[in-house]
């Protein structure tokens, strides 16, 4: 018998069937939105909650630090239960951090960025705990790529996270195809409480797929649950939340409908829009496509060509239109990277206003990008290049990292 949260979403989904926003496809391999995507019939479609002004403040007050630009901007615009994680801040409760890549290419690109950079600042704001699940497994299932890289993939990706200087100290990073077996009680948990007819509702999965993927959803939902880590919190029951692109959704929509029933605190979320594919909004980047993306380890010119020659205007066809038009801002690319990694609010809003008023032109925007571009990787590169083979281990290493430790529930067995 299907449990009431998945009722619940198929009746939604049912509802929502021909309402606008449904030719867009989204899940956590494929985003498909030849319209650009419709956030706000995916916090509808997926019954998250719309982060508002007064949740921003709030981190603002509780942390004693301005928030992140990209909760002001919009671009982590949706949750689930993060008041609740606030509150448990704020009675001196703990709670960790989890995220994750799946290591499918040499190198990480911008759009791979997004939730790690956002989730080191939430690291430093509330100063938690954070564990980090490399799924060279699920690339392995659904990639084709053979073990042997995703072993390699996945030492080669930590090292472009922890260039983005996340405190060893407070950080466990593991990948699946060796810390399995820590977490197997609770996979078998989850598998044993979702049957197949759920996961096929929850994930698109047919009888196509390989038993593997079927049995994936498991495995990426098992780090929710805080004793899935017995070296960092023994059998305490210390809540989760996960910073992820919106597309992760599915999987933790999963956790939650069965974190009850197996005695665990649900997991909060926290969502980031999409970083675009330089080819336009309808899509997000993809490792697979060099064209699509910028990568960490692009040269100079290579960034330059890229922002120049392959990433999507909404510049007007002539000067005379788009000096009496302007740009579409909604669909430019240049524009829409910047808004991620410009930081001084003044400058963008100026080149906003100017941009969209006719007075600026495409190729003076992307002229800003390449150089704002180029310069972080620049640095970033240096950052990686200390990054040893030692570092990765130590990062990886199964110990105690540091956390509050509070009074807290034990879990239940189950």
């Amino acid at each position: 018998m299907a449990s009431q949260g998945v009722d619940e979403q198929q009746q939604q989904n049912q509802q929502n069937e021909n309402k606008p926003g449904t030719k867009q496809k989204i899940d956590p391999w494929d985003v498909y939105a030849p319209e650009g995507v419709d956030y706000d019939f995916l916090i509808a479609d997926f019954g998250s909650t719309k982060i508002d002004q007064n949740l921003i403040d709030r981190v603002e007050r509780l942390t004693g630090k301005p928030a992140h630009p990209w909760l002001k901007r919009g671009h982590f615009f949706s949750h689930r239960d993060f008041n609740m994680i606030l509150d448990a801040y704020e009675k001196g409760q703990p709670f960790y951090l989890y995220t994750g890549r799946g290591p499918s290419s040499e190198s990480l690109h911008f759009g791979h960025l997004i939730p790690f950079i956002f989730t080191k600042y939430l690291q430093d704001a509330f100063n938690v705990p954070l564990v980090i699940q490399m799924t060279g497994d699920e690339k392995f299932l659904w990639k084709g790529i053979t073990l042997a890289d995703a072993n390699r993939f996945t030492r080669e990706n930590a090292k472009d996270i922890i260039a983005l200087g996340f405190d060893i100290n407070k950080t466990f990073i593991f990948s699946d195809l060796e810390y399995l077996g820590y977490m197997y009680p609770n996979i078998l948990k989850i598998q044993k409480a979702v049957t197949v007819n759920q996961v096929k509702g929850i994930f698109g999965f047919t009888d196509q797929f390989n038993i593997g993927q079927i049995a994936f959803p498991a495995i990426q939902a098992a780090p929710s649950f805080s004793n899935s880590f017995p070296h960092i919190f023994g059998q305490k029951n210390v809540q989760c939340l996960i910073p992820c692109a919106i597309d992760q959704d599915p999987y933790f929509r999963m956790t939650r409908d069965v974190a009850p029933r197996l005695g665990y605190l649900k997991p909060a979320l926290i969502h980031s829009v999409f970083f675009p594919s330089l080819k336009g909004p309808q899509a997000k980047m993809s490792a697979s496509d060099t064209n699509s993306a910028i990568f960490l380890t692009d040269t100079p010119d290579e960034i330059k060509d890229k922002i120049t020659y392959h990433a999507f205007s909404g510049g007007r066809d002539t000067l005379v239109e788009q000096q009496a038009l302007g740009a579409r801002l909604e669909v430019d690319i240049a524009y829409q990277y910047l808004t991620f990694f410009l930081d001084d609010e003044e400058k963008l809003l100026t080149i906003r206003d100017k941009y969209k008023s006719g007075k600026m032109l495409t190729g003076e925007v992307k002229a800003i990008l390449t150089e704002l571009l180029t310069e972080s990787v620049n640095k970033y590169k240096e950052a990686r290049s200390a990054v040893t083979d030692d570092v990765v281990d130590a990062f990886f290493s199964v110990r105690t990292v540091s956390y509050t430790h509070l009074t807290l529930p034990t879990i239940y067995s189950v």
